[in-house]
């Protein structure tokens, strides 16, 4: 028994980890309707945020029964296969929620637990039926295949209602308060308010009222007689209160809504999800219990007292609360999560994006389009006409990195939806993804609300695809190394277990190394593109951009220097490297771009301030050049076509040191901010210019005479042709700076 001892304090530990990965996941759920609308300071958000957690996991008892037999039949199994199967599902929930956290994406901690529980408990039950010599049809007895089928249909069913009901409830709450909400707010502002918090009193406390650890029978039957009542009380209540509050103060009543609604949503999210941290652990450590209070061998007696109702003691419920709440506030990888969802669901469609767009998400936005044709040609022209007057929104002309990613309207209707959908589900008893719900609804309300626009909608689309993907992948990953770690587990016992271990504190360490390393590179960009420069002067502000403009110049020479010395020697890692390097390039070109636009945007009227067209068009055309110029010599290293001969070497590795001059005294140029410097590197460009025409010549005689092949031939081409095009870009780009006011 030591053996099956040391396994259940290994869940427990495992519970502590998978509490501040999984906390670290689903922050996202709760956080992102008051983060991206920035409702208050981020302290006081964490706290109501803190306080719903800590209230949440006294209602999550009733949860807990789903780790113990809503997956598979525990009569089936003895104590030392359970012990298997639960600490496979441990080590595997770790490793994946971890990783997920690592890259910003929001994964299901319920799907991961339940595709766990199923991969472990089949590898378990498949080794029992082939030892006993059965037939693997068998396997219908171990598995509850028809609870886990329920959760799984409601699960992928939640996904369309969170996303219909999300789009619905956001169109028509727009059509009533406008983007210019705030007079509207007056006349039916009460009559919203007490609406959702009667809606979230509901389902939070009444509903979910009959898990609670701490309620009586008595208190229980009197809230479900009453529930008609206490509903009405709650609505006349709270219209009230929000009436008061419109009439005599200046507070906007969506604030606390907002406020109540994240903590509301942390509650329900803790009611939902706890099982999902500590329901395998306290599985493990009920199953333990019985096998002790067995009269005969433990290790054979039957498991079949885990399909009784079993209470979780609160003060068990408030420790693993405290765990999250901890975490809540210390952890960096919640607020990359959280950055992921809000930009996808941000107002603005004008600055970058995180994800590129796909083929996939090109189809989808023309096939949404298509769809809006037939719709345009039914409805009048002149209802029309009406409600996108209802949805127009405000110019702003306020410094655009002050403005929340999307207002205080959709942020309550976010919550609201949320936190009804997630605790009908906890009241049913289903484990619904608290992440898809919340996502989905999120997702449905941007759409309706028009923050997808023509300009954003294709990466916006690719966003959603990535994570949805990401989803089911969770499920393939989770129910495959749950099978094989239960299988390496139960052949190896000891040393498997102490392995893993071992190799799961590795994997964490690492993750967080790795985690720590993006974060430094993504704090340092945005240092570089937005942080403060919008508070200086107009023109100071222009002098800062340029600023970022040099070092564009000097990261742009090295890549090209990288891409001429990866073709020349024909490495790929080097390549590779300056392709990647390229990509970068071209996306802070398009920032420094934005960055132009917001200057010209916010200081419209302002003389010092102009930018020659020039300078945009050379920015855009360079880093499109670049990426060109070093994808083409990477295909043909990769395909292993033949490299360049000595001559045409020789010919590149000159042309490379032109061009590094020329780059330098550009950057010089820009630096000291020196019309005569522009004119010298417009001189050495000419130079340029004239060496690749003939190095055009040169090549036309070896084709003649034979001396290349047409594969060598088309790329040295269009290396001559991009670096040809960058140096006029360039030239270019020192006629527009000379243009403006800060160069002499």
């Amino acid at each position: 028994m030591e053996l099956y001892l040391f396994i259940v304090v290994a869940l427990f530990g495992f519970a502590i980890a998978d509490l501040a990965v999984g906390v670290s996941n689903d922050a996202v759920n709760f956080l992102n309707s008051a983060v991206g609308s920035r409702v208050a300071p981020r302290w006081i958000i964490m706290l109501i945020a803190s306080a719903g957690i800590m209230l949440g996991v006294l209602f999550s008892s009733g949860m807990m029964e789903v780790a113990r037999k809503g997956i598979f039949h525990p009569e089936y199994f003895l104590l030392s296969e359970l012990l298997v199967l639960f600490l496979a599902v441990a080590i595997t929930d770790l490793l994946l929620l971890d990783l997920y956290n690592t890259f910003g994406l929001p994964t299901s901690t319920t799907v991961s637990i339940i595709f766990e529980l199923i991969g472990a408990a089949v590898a378990v039950s498949m080794i029992k039926i082939i030892q006993s010599g059965d037939n693997l049809a068998e396997m219908i007895n171990y598995i509850n295949s028809a609870k886990a089928l329920a959760i799984i249909s409601g699960i992928l069913v939640s996904i369309i209602i969170a996303f219909t009901c999300g789009s619905i409830i956001q169109f028509f709450t727009r059509l009533i308060f406008t983007f210019d909400f705030e007079k509207n707010l007056r006349r039916f502002g009460s009559i919203w308010g007490g609406l959702a918090l009667t809606a979230i009193n509901y389902f939070i406390l009444i509903k979910g009222a009959e898990d609670a650890s701490f309620i009586t029978e008595n208190a229980l039957a009197w809230i479900q007689t009453h529930t008609w009542m206490l509903l009405g009380i709650n609505f006349l209540v709270f219209t009230l209160i929000f009436q008061l509050l419109t009439l005599f103060t200046k507070i906007n009543i969506l604030k606390p809504i907002i406020l109540i609604g994240t903590g509301a949503l942390a509650m329900a999210f803790a009611a939902n999800d706890l099982v999902n941290f500590i329901g395998v652990p306290l599985a493990g450590f009920n199953a333990y219990q019985i096998a002790l209070a067995s009269p005969d061998n433990p290790l054979v007696a039957s498991m079949e007292g885990m399909n009784g109702k079993i209470k979780t003691d609160s003060w068990m419920l408030l420790v693993a609360g405290i765990i999250m709440v901890v975490t809540l506030w210390i952890s960096k990888k919640a607020r990359t999560v959280t950055k992921t969802e809000v930009g996808l669901g941000r107002q603005d469609d004008e600055n970058d994006e995180r994800f590129e767009a796909t083929g996939l998400s090109r189809i989808v936005v023309r096939m949404a389009m298509s769809l809006a044709r037939p719709i345009n040609l039914v409805v009048p022209e002149t209802v029309r006409n009406k409600i996108n007057a209802r949805f127009e929104k405000p110019v702003d002309k306020k410094k655009k990195k002050d403005l929340a990613a999307f207002d205080l309207l959709r942020a309550s209707v976010n919550l609201v939806v949320s936190s009804a959908l997630i605790s009908i589900g906890t009241s049913l008893k289903l484990p619904l993804s608290t992440t898809y719900v919340t996502f989905m609804v999120a997702m449905g309300s941007s759409l309706s609300d028009r923050a997808w626009g023509r300009d954003s909608a294709v990466y916006r689309v690719t966003g959603v695809l990535t994570v949805i993907g990401g989803w089911f992948f969770t499920a393939f990953m989770a129910f495959t190394v749950a099978f094989l770690l239960a299988l390496l587990i139960y052949y190896f016992r000891l040393p498997a277990i102490i392995f893993l271990i071992l190799a799961a504190i590795y994997f964490v360490l690492h993750t967080n190394f790795l985690h720590k390393k993006r974060e430094r590179e993504r704090d340092a960009e945005e240092t570089e593109h937005e942080h403060d420069i919008l508070e200086l002067s107009p023109v100071k502000e222009f002098d800062t951009i340029l600023v970022k403009m040099h070092k564009y110049l000097h990261n742009f020479l090295d890549t090209v220097c990288d891409t001429f010395e990866g073709m020349i020697s024909e490495k790929r890692d080097v390549l590779r490297q300056a392709v990647n390097e390229s990509k970068k390039l071209e996306k802070n070109a398009n920032k420094l771009i934005t960055r132009f636009y917001t200057l010209l945007q916010i200081h419209e009227n302002d003389a010092d301030v102009d930018v020659s067209p020039e300078i945009l068009t050379a920015l855009k055309e360079s880093s499109r050049r670049l990426r060109e110029l070093s994808s083409s010599c990477l295909v043909h290293v990769e395909n292993k076509h033949s490299g360049f001969s000595d001559v045409q070497v020789q010919e590149l590795e000159a042309l490379k040191k032109v061009f590094t001059e020329f780059v330098l005294q550009t950057e010089k140029a820009l630096e000291q901010r020196n019309k005569q410097l522009v004119t010298e590197s417009r001189i050495a460009g000419e130079h340029i210019l004239h060496q690749i025409r003939i190095l055009h010549k040169n090549q036309i005689k070896r084709i003649k005479k034979g001396a290349v092949k047409t594969r060598r031939s088309l790329l040295y081409y269009g290396i001559l042709a991009n670096i040809e095009s960058i140096t006029i870009q360039f030239m270019e780009l020192g006629k527009g700076l000379v243009d403006t006011k800060l160069f002499k």
